[in-house]
């Protein structure tokens, strides 16, 4: 039994998730990002990175829950194209990555407040991560 996608009914539907799924992680990255600039002190030096973390959290969360809830429906307009898609395979194991490494490594060094070498280092790995995820994503449409 062929059941229709809801997706496919209006063609701002596809859109419209995306740009959802665009915009969470917009506020995700944005956020993490500025924490991590922070830590390798690069800007915001006149407030310590546990309160920036602590002012962040609800935004970060927010664009989290975007992205969990609009992926999801992106995902099933074509199962099949995207769970081939290497792109797409690479940009769910770095976001697994990122989002593991957010919440444990890198949250504890957030609220250590501590700029030292090992703080930088787990800054710059934060990084590569998301962009792993953001890189991956841009070219789901190319592979």
């Amino acid at each position: 039994m062929f059941v229709d996608n809801p997706l496919d009914s209006s063609e701002l539907i596809f859109p419209t998730l995306e740009v959802c799924h665009i915009l969470g992680f917009a506020v995700t990255l944005g956020t993490i990002a500025l924490l991590d600039l922070r830590a390798l002190g690069l800007g915001l030096k006149r407030q310590a990175l546990g309160d920036l973390a602590r002012d962040f959290a609800p935004w970060t969360l927010a664009g989290l829950v975007s992205i969990f809830l609009s992926g999801p429906m992106l995902f099933s307009s074509d199962p099949d194209m995207y769970s081939l898609n290497r792109a797409f395979q690479f940009k769910m194991v770095c976001l697994v990555l990122a989002v593991v490494f957010n919440y444990t490594v890198h949250r504890k060094m957030v609220q250590s407040g501590k700029s030292t070498a090992w703080s930088k280092l787990i800054a710059c790995v934060s990084l590569l991560l998301w962009a792993g995820v953001v890189g991956g994503g841009i070219f789901i449409g190319f592979a």
